[in-house]
């Protein structure tokens, strides 16, 4: 049985049997893999909450012959992101990194600049003040990496170059369009302004490192949000969970409904 180490992110877990889980890692040397850890829901568990998601560990696995699933032997915590769980904000901006680097990645295919731009995106998550426009930054730069960047200097429909004209934005055509071929777009386009696309392309030129950086009026995170939220949702396949909107409802009603949608988003099997 081969036994192997590498650094991991956990991305999702659920529970398997009377008292193992079923996890979801995404790794550094291996890509996302899935691995069960027998009696990781006993009180005296050996992994004691280092399969909880977000945390950053050294783990040892190993391949028993035949089986679809690696055994989780070892788990050392390198960075757990409690301060990620502080705040309903901060826990939906990180499930959403985490679901979209799962949801851009195939099994086993190790892309080392996603695995670094998810830990440093909850990193900065967890030090921001503005959770969402955080999230929306390096949700850009995983998708980046992960081969799925939007286009913004031209009409991804008819390649004409971007102009002064009006210019909306198309998560199927991968882009901006313009005022002619969004009247055919099959979905609604949202428009994006000068400064949302001059902003858009200031943040592909920058060092991820220096992204928290940025600040941006109340006007243009709520366009960027929303821009970012239709692309990631459609190159992941389904709606994420949301970072903005937690409290429309009383706070313990939306409290519980809130950390019920997240929840269910990290732990739902695939």
């Amino acid at each position: 049985m081969p036994l192997f180490k590498t650094q991991a992110i956990v991305l999702k877990s659920r529970k398997w049997g009377d008292a193992d889980r079923i996890v979801t890692f995404f790794t550094l040397k291996h890509g996302k893999i899935r691995g069960i850890a027998r009696g990781a829901r006993r009180m005296k568990s050996r992994f004691g909450g280092t399969l909880e998601p977000f945390v950053h560990c050294d783990l040892v696995l190993y391949e028993k012959p035949g089986d679809t699933l690696y055994r989780v032997s070892q788990t050392d915590v390198r960075q757990a992101f409690h301060p990620l769980r502080n705040s309903l904000e901060a826990i939906a901006g990180a499930a959403r990194l985490a679901n979209l680097a799962g949801a851009v990645t195939a099994d086993g295919d190790a892309v080392p600049p996603v695995f670094h731009a998810l830990l440093e995106g909850f990193r900065a998550i967890q030090g921001s003040e503005d959770h969402g426009l955080t999230t929306a930054l390096y949700e850009l730069e995983i998708l980046r990496f992960a081969g799925y960047l939007p286009h913004l200097d031209r009409c991804n429909v008819c390649q004409g170059r971007a102009s002064s004209g009006a210019w909306y934005f198309s998560p199927r055509a991968g882009g901006t369009v313009c005022t002619a071929c969004v009247k055919r777009e099959p979905a609604p386009c949202p428009p994006v302004s000068p400064a949302c696309l001059a902003f858009f392309r200031q943040v592909l030129r920058m060092d991820p490192a220096r992204l928290p950086r940025l600040k941006a009026s109340v006007s243009l995170r709520n366009e960027l949000r929303e821009v970012i939220e239709l692309y990631v949702d459609h190159v992941a396949g389904r709606r994420l969970p949301r970072t903005q909107g937690l409290f429309a409802a009383e706070p313990k009603t939306a409290y519980r409904r809130a950390a019920s949608d997240v929840g269910a988003q990290l732990i739902a099997p695939r």
